[in-house]
């Protein structure tokens, strides 16, 4: 398991992303929704043994319920004919079950594959490939903010709650007491983030990054035989999808 934990891992990240690639052809390519459903199933397998069982938990708690009422709203107002119940406005629909079906599945899947490969890449890593695919720097800074951005503001916040415990105030209850807490750490979040903008700008300009010429970065990342092996299979597997569904 240790093996495998370590190959999925150390994969460089656009081969990773090959799966995202992968999942998104095939999930439109493949008609039906049972195929697209599996590919969930082979996305969460893959967490389980790269040891990122948070994605799971992610899938359940942050992806499912949106689908769940996806689901619900398109069974109940997709326009058909074949009406299965009814009562008051609420209409289920044979068509709207059908349809409901082929795009939450695909829905699951691409999310769940989204999902994965940035639990099982570090946004550094990402970035590095971006600059190496000949992407500009400062296109790849927007993105490395943007993607860095919501951990850093969610550690912050913890923080200010965890200060706000130890001086005696009330963080954990109903909804009404919850909101109460909340609302004072907005002004010291937003202010912070204010100034680690400020710092980080001088920070970049302090490592000349506005300047013109060649980039160098401590961080290196290789390309290794399992990254071919899995580029191949994952063409291979592409050509047949393709095959099969116009064969």
């Amino acid at each position: 398991m240790k093996k495998i934990n370590d190959v999925i891992l150390n994969l460089y990240p656009t081969t990773k992303f090959l799966f995202v690639l992968f999942v998104l052809l095939t999930a439109f390519i493949v008609p039906g929704f049972i195929y697209q459903y599996s590919l969930l199933l082979v996305a969460l397998v893959i967490a389980l043994l790269a040891g990122k069982p948070t994605v799971v938990n992610l899938v359940i708690k942050g992806l499912i319920p949106i689908v769940l009422i996806i689901f619900l709203l398109q069974i109940f107002f997709y326009p058909g004919e074949n009406v299965l119940w009814s009562w008051w406005i609420f209409e289920m629909k044979m068509e709207g079950i059908q349809f409901s079906l082929v795009l939450t599945s695909r829905i699951l899947a691409l999310g769940s594959a989204f999902i994965l490969y940035f639990a099982i890449t570090p946004i550094k890593d990402f970035v590095y490939s971006l600059e190496q695919m000949g992407v500009p720097p400062k296109a790849s800074y927007v993105v490395l903010s943007t993607l860095s951005i919501i951990p850093e503001l969610r550690r912050t916040s913890k923080t200010i709650m965890d200060a706000q415990r130890s001086r005696g105030v009330e963080t954990e209850g109903n909804l009404k007491v919850r909101a109460k807490a909340f609302l004072p750490t907005l002004s010291p979040l937003i202010l912070g983030a204010i100034s680690g903008t400020e710092e980080r700008v001088i920070t970049l300009e302090a490592r000349g990054f506005t300047v013109v010429g060649k980039k160098t970065s401590l961080h290196h990342l290789e390309k290794t035989k399992n990254d071919t092996i899995v580029r191949i299979l994952f063409g291979l597997a592409l050509i047949i999808v393709i095959g099969w569904r116009f064969l």
